[in-house]
C-alpha cells in the first residue's frame, strides 16, 4: 500500500500580529523536524491566524475541500485542537475518516489510528476542545461580572488612566490625567472648536499615530468619556467604578452644555409638497405622474402635474393641481353619502349584529356542550379500554368515531364565533368609507384626499387633463342609488328618517 501523502495545518488563535507572533513558527518547526523524522511527504502546507471556536475559516475549509476531492491523504498539525474547537469542524474531519478521504491524522503530541477506537479517542479530544472554549468563554464572562461588582476597569485604560498588574485596576496617569483635565478646563471656556482644541492638545504632544493633530470624532469622544468621572462601561450600560475620577461632575456638565449648544442639526433637502405624486399613472405610455412649480404672470406660483416621460415621448398636457383636485373630489362624491344616510346603515348595522351574536351564542352553547358530551364518550371509551373490557381494535374505531365528530364541532363552533365578522365588520367599513368619501369631497387636505383614492381606488389614470380612477362593486352600488335616497330625503319632513320601505325601493333593480 502507497504512504499517504500529508496536508500540513498550523493555526494560531488570534489574527493580530502582535499575539501568538511564535505560535505557527514553532508549530512549523516542529511539524517539519517530525515529518523528516518519519519520512512524510508534505503536498501542501495551511497558514491560518484565527480562532477555531465557531465554523467558517477560510484557509481550514480550502484544506477540507482538497480533501473532499481526493482519496486517501493524511493531515499533519500539531494537536487537535489546532483543527477544531467546534462541532461542526470537528465532524468534518471525522467524516472524512469515515469515507476513507483521510487516512492517517499524525500529531506532534496525540496519537491517532483510523480505528474505531482512534475515531473515538479523536472525538474525545475534539470535545475537549470544544469544552476547553466554551469554558473559557465562560470564566472570561464570570471574571468581567466580578469586576463589575467590585468596581474595577474592564480592558485597556482610556485616556489619563494606566492599568495597575497589581490591582488590576487603573490608576491616574501622572502626565495623561493633567493633560485631560486641563483639555476640559480649556473647552469649557467655549472659545475652542474641536479643530483648535486639537492643535492644543498637539501642542502638548498628544497627536494620532501618524503624528497630525487628533480627529475631531476623538475630541469629541474624549469630552464626552464619562470614565473621566470615574465611571466605567460594559456593554453600553456605565456603572460606578472604585478608581479617582479626573474630572468634577461641574466640570463635565459644562462642557456638556457648551457640546450641546454647538450642535448642529444636520440639514436635510427641503422636500417639495407635492399631494398627489405617486397616485396617477400617465394614460398614454404608463410613466407615473409628476409635479413640478410654475409660476403664472402674475408672479403667483402654482403646482402643476404632468407625465414624467420615464418610458419615452408622450404628448400629455401639464394639468393644473387645482384642476385635478377637483376632478378627484367630484369622483368621490359620486360613493358619498350623507351623515343622516350613514348613520341609518350603521343603527342598522349595529342590530343586525346584535341578532347575530344572540341567535350565535345559543348556537355556539349547544355546540360546546355536544363537545363536552365528546370529551365525556371519550374519557369512559379509554377508561373501558384500560378496563380490558372491549378489544383494541374496537377501541381504536370508537375513538376515531370521536376525534372525527369533536373535530367537525370544534370547526363549527369556531365559524359561529368569527361569522359576524366575517360580514359586519366589511359592511361596516364600507359605510364609514362612504361617509369618508362626502367628507372629503368638500375638505382642503389633499394629502388625505390622496390616501383615501389609494385606499379604495384602482387604475388611476390620466389622459388629456382629465383624471380617473375605478372603485369596487360596492362602491358603484352606492352611486348608481345615490341619486334615489336623496331625492328621498329630500321629498321628508325635516326630522324625519329613512324608512325601511325607502331604503328597499332604492335598492332595487341591482347594478
Amino acid at each position: 500500500m502507497n504512504k499517504p501523502k500529508y496536508f500540513l495545518y498550523t493555526r494560531k488563535s488570534t489574527e493580530d500580529d502582535d499575539r501568538q507572533v511564535m505560535s505557527i513558527e514553532a508549530q512549523l518547526f516542529e511539524l517539519r523536524e517530525y515529518a523528516r523524522r518519519e519520512n512524510l511527504e508534505i503536498l501542501e502546507e495551511f497558514q491560518e491566524s484565527k480562532s477555531a471556536k465557531t465554523p467558517g475559516r477560510e484557509i481550514f475549509g480550502e484544506m477540507m475541500a482538497k480533501i473532499e476531492k481526493l482519496d486517501g491523504v493524511g493531515i499533519l498539525s500539531w494537536h487537535p485542537d489546532r483543527l477544531a474547537r467546534n462541532s461542526m469542524d470537528g465532524g468534518r474531519i471525522i467524516y472524512a475518516v469515515d469515507q476513507k478521504k483521510i487516512v492517517s491524522l499524525r500529531f506532534s503530541t496525540f496519537w491517532f489510528e483510523p480505528t474505531p477506537q482512534g475515531l473515538f479517542m479523536l472525538q474525545v479530544a475534539f470535545g475537549q476542545s470544544k469544552y476547553y472554549s466554551d469554558n473559557l468563554a465562560e470564566n472570561i464572562k464570570r471574571g468581567i461580572r466580578q469586576k463589575l461588582r467590585r468596581k474595577e476597569w474592564i480592558g485597556l485604560a482610556p485616556f489619563g488612566y494606566q492599568n495597575n498588574p497589581r490591582t488590576r485596576n487603573i490608576e491616574l496617569h501622572p502626565t495623561e490625567a493633567r493633560i485631560v483635565k486641563l483639555a476640559f478646563e480649556e473647552y469649557a471656556k467655549g472659545d475652542h472648536s474641536f479643530v483648535s482644541l486639537a492643535q492644543f492638545l498637539a501642542d502638548l504632544g498628544v497627536v494620532s499615530k501618524n503624528r497630525t493633530p487628533l480627529a475631531k470624532v476623538s475630541i469629541k469622544r474624549l469630552l464626552t468619556n464619562r470614565a473621566y468621572l470615574g465611571f466605567l462601561k460594559h456593554k453600553g450600560e456605565w456603572f460606578d467604578g472604585n478608581f479617582e475620577p479626573i474630572i468634577s461632575p461641574a466640570l463635565f456638565e459644562a462642557v456638556q452644555k457648551i457640546l450641546r449648544a454647538k450642535e448642529r442639526p444636520r440639514k436635510r433637502k427641503a422636500r417639495h409638497d407635492f399631494p398627489f405624486t405617486g397616485l396617477f399613472r400617465c394614460a398614454e405610455c404608463g410613466s407615473m405622474i409628476s409635479a413640478q412649480w410654475a409660476t403664472g404672470k402674475s408672479g403667483h406660483r402654482y403646482r402643476y402635474y404632468r407625465c414624467s416621460k420615464k418610458r419615452g415621448r408622450c404628448s400629455q398636457p401639464y394639468i393644473q393641481e387645482m384642476e385635478l383636485a377637483r376632478q378627484i373630489k367630484s369622483r368621490l362624491q359620486t360613493i358619498s353619502l350623507c351623515d343622516e344616510m350613514t348613520d341609518w346603515m350603521l343603527s342598522k348595522v349595529k342590530e343586525w349584529e346584535r341578532e347575530e351574536m344572540l341567535g350565535s351564542q345559543s348556537e355556539v352553547q349547544n355546540l360546546s356542550e355536544n363537545i363536552k358530551a365528546a370529551e365525556a364518550k371519550m374519557e369512559k371509551l379509554v377508561s373501558t379500554y384500560l378496563d380490558g373490557d372491549i378489544p383494541k381494535e374496537i377501541y381504536l374505531k370508537k375513538k376515531d368515531e370521536i376525534l372525527l365528530a369533536s373535530a367537525v364541532l370544534e370547526q363549527r363552533k369556531k365559524d359561529f364565533e368569527s361569522g359576524r365578522k366575517n360580514w359586519v365588520e366589511p359592511l361596516r367599513e364600507w359605510i364609514l368609507d362612504t361617509k369618508q368619501a362626502d367628507f372629503l369631497a368638500k375638505s382642503e387636505n389633499l394629502h388625505e384626499v390622496k390616501s383615501f383614492v389609494q385606499k379604495i381606488g384602482t387604475n388611476s389614470l390620466v389622459r388629456n387633463k382629465s383624471a380617473r380612477f375605478s372603485f369596487s362593486a360596492p362602491f358603484i352600488f352606492a352611486a348608481s342609488r345615490r341619486g334615489f335616497l336623496r331625492s328621498a330625503a329630500a321629498s321628508r319632513p325635516r326630522g324625519a328618517t329613512l324608512s325601511n320601505r325607502e331604503v328597499s325601493i332604492g335598492g332595487e333593480g341591482g347594478i
